[in-house]
């Protein structure tokens, strides 16, 4: 139901409303978001629909409120089988990368449940360690190495849950598991391609001697890219390996120069730590003109919208017309970008 259908009184008052409870900042989202609630109302919304809109909207707030006091920490989703035991190797691998990066500074975020999660919120700790469970009749509660923290929120839906395994974090790693695990894979590799999400991180990482993700690389060589439906280089977009280090290395790596991205209208600005010399911006521009739609990547200083924004200021920026149809190749100049230089400082720290 579009906002101009529901009566001007009715807006006012629940204007009028926000007002009274102190909403200062974005009014004009959260009064969508009433106004949106009761247009659902006026449109005689089926009871399903209503709990299902109810229920994920209560468990976002849950979810937003959890991972705001970490807004500007680092983290890190690991995504594997609630099926596998504590004696498995990738019970091991999983909880030593997760020690690994807790132990430079990064967060943890798992689903929460047993297996591979536990393994990764064991070798986090306590502290370091968010957990998104989902609430099945079937298996277990939180696991023991997350329920008695505070980091926690449970959630009824997958796809609530899965919002904010992916939302806030700067890097992936999937161990291997079922059909859970693979859809979560899937659908970090689909934002990845079309360029819904900004450019992360992937690690696909194996027990010492694994075969189970060069099953998948088989697969996709074989019958993927030559049926055409996916780019050549689209699964290059991941590591994947075997090694705990190299694991770590390429997750932490990908931020070694890059910083974050900004749409403002039709160009892409990308910041960063060390900004290229005039030679590496020439070469930067051979080799990526094909992505742009015009013109060149240039060094530029914060566009008005960020200056607006006070939007990372204080760090070097490229920016360019970087075509649509070409977002998905951007982890390619993002890649080049980090092998400029190493930046003055550890990110993490």
């Amino acid at each position: 139901m579009a906002e101009n259908t529901i009566p001007a009184e009715v807006t006012e008052a629940l204007r009028a409303a926000m007002s009274a409870v102190g909403i200062t900042e974005n009014e004009d989202l959260v009064a969508r978001i009433l106004v949106t609630g009761v247009g659902l109302g006026m449109d005689d919304t089926d009871r399903l629909d209503l709990k299902i809109s109810s229920a994920a909207l209560t468990e976002m707030r849950a979810a937003f409120d959890l991972f705001a006091p970490y807004r500007d920490v680092l983290k890190v989703t690991i995504f594997g089988s609630a099926r596998t035991k504590p004696d498995d190797p990738l019970y091991r691998q999983a909880r030593d990368a997760a020690r690994a990066l807790a132990g430079r500074g990064w967060m943890v975020v798992t689903g929460a449940g047993p297996g591979i999660m536990q393994a990764a919120a064991e070798g986090a700790g306590l502290h370091r360690s968010i957990g998104v469970s989902i609430r099945l009749p079937f298996e277990e509660k939180p696991n023991a190495a997350i329920a008695d923290g505070q980091n926690l929120v449970s959630m009824k839906y997958f796809f609530t849950r899965k919002l904010m395994l992916m939302k806030e974090s700067h890097g992936f790693i999937c161990v291997p598991g079922g059909f859970g695990t693979l859809d979560e894979m899937f659908e970090l590799l689909t934002l990845q391609q079309t360029g819904k999400a900004e450019p992360m991180p992937i690690v696909l990482l194996d027990e010492t001697g694994g075969t189970f993700w060069q099953g998948l690389r088989s697969f996709v060589d074989r019958h993927l890219v030559p049926a055409g439906v996916i780019n050549p280089d689209d699964f290059d977009r991941v590591l994947i390996t075997d090694s705990v280090s190299a694991a770590i290395d390429e997750i932490t790596g990908f931020w070694r120069n890059y910083d974050s991205l900004r749409w403002v209208r039709d160009h892409l600005v990308l910041r960063i730590r060390t900004p290229p010399t005039d030679a590496q911006l020439d070469d930067l521009n051979d080799r990526f003109a094909h992505l742009l739609t015009a013109g060149r990547i240039e060094r530029t200083e914060p566009l008005r919208d960020e200056r607006q924004d006070h939007d990372r200021l204080d760090l070097p920026r490229l920016v360019m017309q970087l075509s649509p149809y070409r977002v998905g190749g951007l982890f390619h100049l993002v890649a080049a970008i980090n092998a400029l230089a190493d930046p003055p400082a550890d990110p993490a720290a």
